[in-house]
């Protein structure tokens, strides 16, 4: 009997794909790709029953056969590679991209995920598959701002800074989209709009409160700009109430900022469920029906949940207008046909793309790149790296030295290349070094057996290499983080109590160095590592060359470039309240005291020199751009990297305005004994303050720029970072 039904169902697809095709020859006007698109999908929807356009409504939109329409899910993610789709190439987690600081790098990390993305469409055309997953639609990026070290998915964001999450963001963007003028390579997607970083465990219906000043000097600017230099083609609102109003539900956001303020032309989509949280957690509803109409009336197109369908007894209760379905399913079918779906395949350029771009060597070769530009050398004490690969006897230890779980983050895809930090270190020493490994440690918990061989043996080696850290299973999204008892949050962001007293144990007289890698999404409190350790080499969640990468930075094959791109906080003392949404006391802008480290931080086997600044003048007029000379030059005994940052302190500093924030930056690479003359603009936008009101003003008065290698705090010198150099000039 079950043979017969798959014989059934499979002569209904046939027949389905066979009534498509015919539907195709009888020359419909939304397949004549010689009509502007407006026209096309005019006489789409007008072909359309009541039904049929709520039935497009939702992320899974069914095939309408009598119209030639094929079903089609726009679920997908692409984070750092095509996600939950098979095989593709796996990059480091989004804030290891962004501790990079190389939108440039990010354009073609983007670029790459989208070939790979685009050949998997068509291939998955060829074969039928319209499932989950497999279409060009991607919820990606997430330019929300890690504003607190607890939140577990913080890892997808680029930071806690808004300039830096907006031009990599940006950067991301265009790569996925492509530069095509007529189609999509994918479509992108900003989210969570807005104000949205946790609590995970309220998200569903918690309500964040903010200032107008946080809101547009915080929460909005990465948004902004994706929408208006980046040409976004979707945003996905947050399931959290903002200001009272669900984020879903809000003319406020979804109207009046995104689509008049800022000319959003794109399409809007719900977190997945967030419209049902309308009656069942908010309570701003009373049921399925008014949740619909409250959502499609404030400005979300595409429910990523089962409410829309109830908009059929919205229309017919009088509390939607048809109108308003059919502006939100000609915003979706615009964004289809950008995409080239109703277009023959011959027309679109990347309906080219094939199997041979998917883990290509070049895409594995960029996510090595990416690894090595991403990680962060904290401390270094005394030199104690780079070792040297001829090293003659190296233990390695802890539980994420063969855990290629650590390599992956969240929302990642399926590599057949996946380099754990025990291979890599493995695969980088001399054969005639000795080298042994044991686990040592659980990641979470204390060891059931009380034997232990791992401290001992350790001891007898010229060096240690222990990977301490965390991974996906302790922090990040509230169903995913299996290991966390607060829904992927980390309300106590230290090492795990176990992995800080195992190395206490490999410290403790021993004078030989021992070298910690610690993997994570996020930010820990780890005054005591800092203490410990010889040196602490901060991998993130690396992707699938992870191992390669650190192995090449701890034997001294490059040399550490990464910058964090958030703070690392000495205490819980340092920590406002974590519901709390104001930004006073939070990140390297509002922060007054001094963390463990700060922003912009990292470390570099190489020295560099930063001299003859000039400015373009020291008196500017309202609007006028600042024009910035910087001489860098490489004084160290190593080729290296360094990401050269600009801060801004302006009148009213910690008052009116953050205390100091990111304006410019740029990475570049400089031979020993090189050095390079560069130039920054700084627009007379970077100049203005958000008052109370959320309004933009530029003040009269001093301003002082800071130049260097991290962002400006007391003891950078003692941290191993040169001073940074300081120049004032007035705004009349």
């Amino acid at each position: 009997m079950r043979n017969v039904k798959l014989l059934l169902l499979a002569v209904l697809v046939c027949c389905a794909n066979i009534s498509i095709l015919s539907a195709q020859n009888e020359n419909y006007e939304w397949f004549n790709s010689e009509l502007s698109i407006d026209s096309r999908i005019d006489a789409l929807i007008d072909a359309m029953t009541l039904e049929e356009k709520v039935s497009q409504l939702t992320d899974v939109s069914v095939a309408i056969p009598r119209l030639s329409v094929p079903r089609y899910n726009w679920w997908n993610e692409c984070l750092h590679g095509v996600a939950r789709n098979g095989r593709s190439t796996v990059f480091p987690q989004a804030i290891g991209l962004a501790a990079t600081f190389d939108p440039d790098l990010a354009k073609r990390v983007s670029t790459a995920i989208s070939d790979e993305a685009r050949a998997k469409f068509n291939i998955s055309i060829k074969n039928d598959n319209r499932a989950k997953y497999a279409g060009l639609t991607f919820w990606t990026p997430n330019i929300n701002i890690f504003r607190d070290a607890r939140w577990g998915r913080g890892q997808e964001t680029y930071g806690e800074d808004p300039y830096l999450t907006s031009r990599i963001g940006v950067a991301f963007v265009n790569g996925l989209q492509g530069d095509d003028p007529k189609y999509l390579k994918a479509a992108a997607c900003a989210k969570h709009y807005a104000v949205h970083s946790g609590p995970e465990a309220l998200r569903h219906e918690f309500d964040a409160i903010v200032s107008k000043k946080d809101l547009y000097e915080t929460y909005l600017p990465a948004f902004e700009a994706l929408v208006k230099e980046a040409n976004v083609e979707s945003v996905m609102g947050a399931y959290n109430r903002v200001l009272g109003e669900p984020a879903c539900g809000s003319p406020f956001l979804l109207q009046e900022i995104l689509r008049d303020d800022w000319g959003f032309k794109g399409h809007v989509v719900s977190d997945c469920g967030a419209i049902s949280d309308f009656h069942l957690f908010h309570k701003v509803t009373k049921n399925a029906v008014e949740s619909a109409a409250l959502a499609i009336n404030s400005g979300v197109d595409l429910n990523c949940g089962k409410v829309y369908p109830k908009l059929v007894d919205a229309v017919q209760q009088g509390l939607v207008k048809e109108e308003t379905i059919d502006k939100s399913l000609r915003a979706l079918l615009n964004t289809r046909f950008k995409l080239g779906f109703f277009d023959p395949e011959e027309n679109n350029p990347y309906s080219k793309l094939g199997e041979e771009v998917i883990c290509s060597k070049k895409h594995s070769d960029l996510a090595l790149e990416v690894a090595r530009k991403s990680i962060v050398l904290l401390t270094n004490k005394n030199n104690a790296l780079p070792l040297s690969p001829a090293i003659k006897n190296l233990y390695v230890t802890g539980p994420q030295a063969n855990n290629s779980e650590v390599l992956l983050g969240n929302y990642y895809g399926m590599s057949n290349r996946l380099v754990n930090v025990l291979e890599g270190i493995t695969a980088a020493v001399s054969s005639s070094t000795t080298i042994n490994y044991k686990k040592g440690c659980l990641p979470y918990r204390k060891n059931v057996n009380p034997i232990d061989w791992t401290t001992g043996e350790a001891k007898n080696a010229d060096a240690i290499i222990a990977v301490l850290g965390i991974s996906s299973a302790m922090e990040g999204e509230e169903g995913d983080a299996i290991a966390s008892e607060t829904m992927g949050d980390r309300l106590q962001p230290f090492l795990p109590a176990n992995q800080l007293e195992f190395l206490r144990k490999l410290k403790k007289d021993n004078k030989k160095p021992v070298i910690v890698v610690m993997t994570g999404g996020s930010p820990m409190i780890i005054p005591e590592v800092a203490d410990l350790a010889d040196a602490i080499v901060w991998a993130w969640y690396p992707g699938q060359e992870g191992g390669t990468a650190v192995a090449d930075v701890v034997f001294g094959k490059i040399s550490p470039s990464g910058k964090l791109p958030l703070t690392f906080p000495k205490s819980m003392d340092q920590l406002p309240a974590y519901e709390d949404y104001s930004m006073k006391g939070r990140t390297y802008k509002y922060m007054k005291e001094d963390p463990l480290f700060p922003f912009g931080f990292g470390l570099s086997y190489s020295k560099f020199k930063y001299d003859d600044f000039s400015l373009s003048s020291a008196k500017l007029k309202k609007n006028e751009d600042l024009e910035i000379a910087i001489k860098l030059s490489n004084v160290g005994e190593m080729m290296a990297d360094e990401v050269v940052q600009i801060y801004l302190a302006q009148p009213g500093a910690g008052e009116t305005a953050p205390l100091r924030k990111l304006v410019a930056f740029k990475r570049l690479s400089l031979k020993v004994g090189e050095n390079k003359n560069l130039k920054f603009t700084i627009g007379a936008k970077e100049f203005a303050q958000v008052t109370e009101k959320g309004n933009s003003e530029i003040r009269k008065g001093k301003y002082t720029l800071f130049i260097g290698g991290s962002s400006p705090v007391k003891d950078l010198e003692n941290k191993g970072v040169s001073a940074l150099q300081s120049m004032d000039f007035e705004i009349r």
